[in-house]
């Protein structure tokens, strides 16, 4: 891989998550229902472009974090290892902090907020491909309850991100 391309692919984790904090953050202004309004505002705009790009930039940022076998770091409950999320489970019960490696409790909490991170950009695209249609109310509502899934996972990764760097910053 050339270097130019992993710098790029390194930057992805940057983008998606700013472009995600932007959906979110204006996501209140935002008039949709069951279509997108005759006269859509700059957060209606917004929302949709924000959206979308943050799909098509998902993409290779997940399969470049999830390929070689890293996914069993993200989803090691799919590989059949649970012992590692157990283990930090109870240190946690303790006062320690969790490993960040070695597919424990928060590289499981890494993996759940890729999946609602693509569950809540599949359901906003089909809420806008069914735009004007009956479906397009229930895609929304999955839309919402995913984001909302997001939003938590999201908040918990920023949690377990700065635990990691005050007891960095301890040792």
């Amino acid at each position: 891989m050339s270097a130019m391309l992993r710098k790029l692919i390194d930057r992805l984790h940057l983008w998606v998550a700013l472009l995600t904090i932007w959906v979110i953050a204006t996501s209140p202004w935002v008039a949709m229902l069951r279509r997108i309004p005759e006269s859509p505002g700059f957060f209606d705009r917004a929302h949709i472009w924000a959206g979308a790009l943050t799909v098509l930039l998902t993409v290779p940022y997940c399969v470049d974090s999830l390929r070689n076998g890293r996914w069993q770091a993200y989803f090691p409950w799919a590989a059949g290892r649970y012992a590692a999320i157990l283990a930090d489970l109870k240190g946690l019960a303790r006062g320690t902090i969790p490993s960040a490696e070695g597919g424990g409790l928060f590289g499981t909490l890494e993996g759940l907020t890729l999946l609602a991170l693509i569950g809540t950009g599949l359901t906003g695209v089909a809420w806008l491909w069914t735009e004007g249609t009956a479906d397009a109310l229930y895609w929304r509502s999955h839309h919402l309850l995913l984001a909302r899934v997001l939003i938590v996972t999201i908040f918990l990764h920023a949690l377990s991100v700065s635990l990691h760097l005050l007891d960095f910053v301890k040792d």
